[in-house]
């Protein structure tokens, strides 16, 4: 039985992969400062400390616990958000992040599992899908700090032997997604249309994402725990889908119309962005199962349930 540590395992994506380790049989330990967590998403049966990623009590928690693997999911939330703070982004993406990372090869954890940025990374490049091998050049802090933790990683594992993945996903959608957290496009669009609120789109909706739903998001980063490779793997659906084409999904989904309306870009903002998935295919014999259709259903489900 493996002992595991979720940073950010109260968050939209941490909470899934929380609940899917709890049933594989590990033993799982959450840390979360709850800034935009939330605790009822977290497991009953996993252990729970509230705690910064930049607290020098982290520690701790590593001697006590003796952990096998560590999925570093605790980030800053968000392109615009690191725009309005670079330096409380850097804080937290960085010296968090390098807070986890020491203590990950101080007491001798075997991976630690980097929840990178897919979109974020590259920026806009001329090579669409995107390849790992493509030079990264962000366009936004978020992505910035992301590749220098990457890079750390690398160093960490160059020099110390600290095995380590830094899945970098592409845009994650799915249930317990949510306003003031991780408030994607396509959770915007749907909880606006289910109360009539108006939806607020730049570039007139022609900019493109790689929207991948969190289940399998989730299968790859339990993939990743059985692998010997080390380094940077893409993690995406592999198709580029426009904000326009997301809005008629929706809407036939809704079965009504959504209301919105095109305003100016934001800094930071990408035009296009898909990832080629090819590598994580052949190191993880993973792909994602789920279609846009489905995943929108799924969701749309969920925010149904919710009390509005």
């Amino acid at each position: 039985m493996a002992d595991v540590l979720v940073t950010g395992g109260a968050g939209f994506i941490g909470s899934h992969l929380v609940d899917i380790l709890v049933k594989n049989g590990c033993r799982v330990t959450v840390v979360d400062n709850l800034n935009a967590g939330i605790k009822d998403h977290i497991h009953p049966s996993a252990t729970f400390y509230k705690l910064d990623i930049c607290n020098q009590e982290i520690s701790g928690i590593f001697e006590r616990e003796k952990f096998n693997f560590v999925f570093h999911l605790a980030s800053r939330i968000g392109v615009q958000r690191s725009v309005k703070d670079i330096v409380l982004d850097n804080k937290a993406d960085v010296l968090g992040s390098l807070n986890i990372l020491i203590n990950c090869w101080k007491h001798k954890v075997e991976k630690i599992i980097f929840s990178s940025s897919g979109g974020a990374i590259y920026g806009d490049v001329n090579q669409i899908p995107t390849n790992e091998n493509t030079i990264p050049l962000p366009v936004s802090p978020y992505g910035i700090h992301k590749l220098i933790f990457e890079k750390y990683l690398n160093y960490y594992h160059q020099v110390f032997g600290q095995r380590y993945i830094a899945i970098r996903q592409s845009n994650i959608y799915g249930p317990r997604q949510f306003n003031g957290g991780t408030m994607g496009i396509i959770h915007v669009l749907i909880d606006n249309g289910i109360n009539g609120k108006k939806s607020f789109i730049t570039r007139k909706g022609t900019q493109t994402r790689d929207f991948l739903y969190v289940d399998d998001l989730i299968d790859a980063y339990i993939s990743a725990m059985d692998t010997d490779y080390n380094g940077v793997l893409n993690v995406g659906s592999g198709a580029e889908t426009s904000i326009l084409q997301i809005i008629e999904l929706i809407k036939c989904e809704l079965g009504c119309n959504i209301e919105f309306e095109f305003i100016p870009s934001r800094p930071g903002e990408q035009a296009r962005s898909c990832l080629d998935v090819s590598k994580a295919k052949e190191v993880l014999g993973w792909q994602a199962k789920t279609s846009l259709k489905e995943g929108i259903a799924k969701t749309v489900v969920w925010h149904k349930s919710l009390k509005h």
